[in-house]
C-alpha cells in the first residue's frame, strides 16, 4: 500500500528547530511536500521584515539541514499568493482561494493529508477539503528567531542560533545581508482572519 503524502504549509521564515523536527517526523511516514508561503507582486517576490527570506533561501535552509535534495522531501513554491492579496478573501468564497488549493495539490495525487499543529488552522484546512491531521503542537519560534537575528544585526546580544538548526544557520550567515536589510525596517504587514500578508501588494 502506498503511504500518503504529507503536505506542510508554513512560513519557514526562517526554518527553526521545530520546523526541521516536524519535517523529519513527517518524512518517517512517507513523502513530504513542503510549501513555504510566498507572495508575488507582478512576478516579483515580495519580502519584508516579517517575510525576509526568499523562497530560494528557505529551500536552501531545508536542504542544508535535511541533506542534498532533501531525500523524501519536495520543496515547492506552490503555496503562492499573487497581488492583490485581498483577492483571496473571504476564504471559501473567493475564486482565487480555490485556485490556490488547486495549486497546492498540483502533482500530489489522491492519497495525501495536510499537517497542522494548530486547531484553528485545522478547521480552515478542513473547510478547504485539504484533509488535515493535527499533530503535537511544537513551539515554532520563527518570530523569535527573526527578532533575535535583527538584534544581532544591530550589534545587540542575541541567541538566534539556539533557535535555528545548524544547516539552516549556515545559510542565514551566508545571506546575512538579508537580515541587515530588514533589521531596521518597520513591520509592513497586514493580518486578516489570522493570516499575515505583506502590506505591499495587499
Amino acid at each position: 500500500m502506498t503511504l500518503p503524502a504529507a503536505l506542510y504549509l508554513a512560513h519557514l521564515n526562517p526554518l527553526t528547530l521545530a520546523h526541521a523536527q516536524i519535517i523529519r517526523e513527517l518524512r518517517e511516514s512517507g513523502r513530504v511536500k513542503v510549501m513555504p508561503v510566498v507572495f508575488y507582486d507582478g512576478g516579483r517576490e515580495v519580502n519584508s521584515r516579517s517575510f525576509p527570506f526568499t523562497l530560494g533561501q528557505r529551500r536552501e535552509m531545508i536542504e542544508a539541514e535535511l541533506g542534498a535534495g532533501a531525500g523524501g522531501v519536495e520543496v515547492t513554491g506552490d503555496y503562492a499568493f499573487h497581488a492583490p492579496f485581498r483577492g483571496y478573501l473571504p476564504p471559501l468564497i473567493s475564486a482565487r482561494s480555490w485556485a490556490l488549493k488547486k495549486n497546492i495539490l498540483r502533482g500530489v495525487g489522491k492519497n495525501y493529508y495536510t499537517y497542522t499543529g494548530d486547531r484553528a488552522e485545522w478547521l480552515a484546512l478542513k473547510a478547504y477539503g485539504l484533509r488535515p491531521r493535527i499533530g503535537a503542537r511544537k513551539e515554532i519560534s520563527a518570530t523569535s528567531a527573526r527578532e533575535q537575528m535583527y538584534r544581532a544585526a544591530r550589534g545587540l546580544e542575541s541567541d538566534w542560533k539556539s533557535l535555528v538548526p545548524g544547516g539552516a544557520a549556515r545559510v542565514v550567515e551566508r545571506e546575512w545581508a538579508t537580515v541587515e536589510r530588514f533589521a531596521g525596517a518597520p513591520d509592513s504587514s497586514v493580518r486578516v482572519l489570522g493570516m499575515k500578508f505583506p502590506r505591499e501588494g495587499y
